[in-house]
């Protein structure tokens, strides 16, 4: 008999974000494996005595590699323990989760997924705007800012992209913003197109910025090494103020 795993969606890493299930499978887990940034006062919802492993990503940093952690789900699941695999946001939003899924049908161990909040929402929430409005932008986009060599993906739909109507979150963009933001200009997009920059959501450290794209990508191309966080929306709503 094997074991069962759980990931689970941690939010931004304000507690107050997570879901009644996610908090109830803390509860019931014998191992928790830990992203870095679905760590800190999430883990106080973890059952005394489960066994807490830090697995997180991040850049520049030290990290698990990928086929280490598929290992360890398997590997607990394995010795019968109720696994939870705590991802930050939501697990299904650039979290790697097809992987550690693949791993887990391959090795015939059941598993579940417990959505949560993505940082998108969240900078809208606190920064009190909409991410769709009926008339002006009723798509909603999220794209990755970095493809798996860490650079700007080479095969993004620059138009969908450009289009003033809709609303775009990019994703671990801090470092290629100054080029994502070039390419969207020679698409046709109006370098004073709103952004809102926003970082560390749910921490105390939380940071807002709004501005344009043409400012962002100036401030981001002189800032130093990305060690946290960030999530970027820009298009119309980016710069309501409600």
């Amino acid at each position: 008999m094997s074991g069962f795993v759980s990931f689970v969606s941690a939010g931004p890493g304000d507690p107050e974000l997570l879901t009644l299930k996610a908090a109830a499978r803390l509860r019931a887990a014998d191992v928790v494996l830990d992203d870095d940034l679905a760590s800190g006062a999430i883990l106080d919802y973890a059952r005394a005595g489960a066994n807490l492993v830090a697995v997180g990503k991040r850049v520049g940093r030290p990290s698990a590699k990928q086929e280490h952690l598929n290992r360890l789900l398997i590997d607990y699941a394995a010795a019968n323990a109720r696994v939870v695999r705590l991802k930050s946001g939501d697990a299904g939003i650039f979290g790697r989760l097809e992987e550690e899924i693949e791993a887990l049908r391959a090795a015939g161990i059941d598993y579940e997924i417990i959505p949560g909040v993505t940082s998108a929402c969240v900078a809208a929430a606190r920064a009190s705007i909409p991410l769709t409005r009926r008339r002006t932008s009723r798509r909603v986009q999220f794209v990755t800012g970095a493809d798996v060599t860490g650079r700007l993906p080479a095969n993004l739909n620059w138009a969908a992209l450009a289009d003033p109507e809709s609303t775009t979150a990019v994703y671990m963009g801090k470092r290629t913003f100054p080029a994502l933001a070039a390419k969207l200009i020679e698409h046709g997009m109006a370098p004073d197109t709103p952004a809102l920059f926003a970082e560390s959501l749910g921490r105390a450290e939380e940071q807002i910025v709004r501005t344009t794209i043409a400012q962002l990508a100036e401030q981001l191309a002189q800032a130093t090494a990305a060690t946290t966080a960030a999530v970027i929306l820009f298009g119309a709503l980016a710069g309501e103020t409600l």
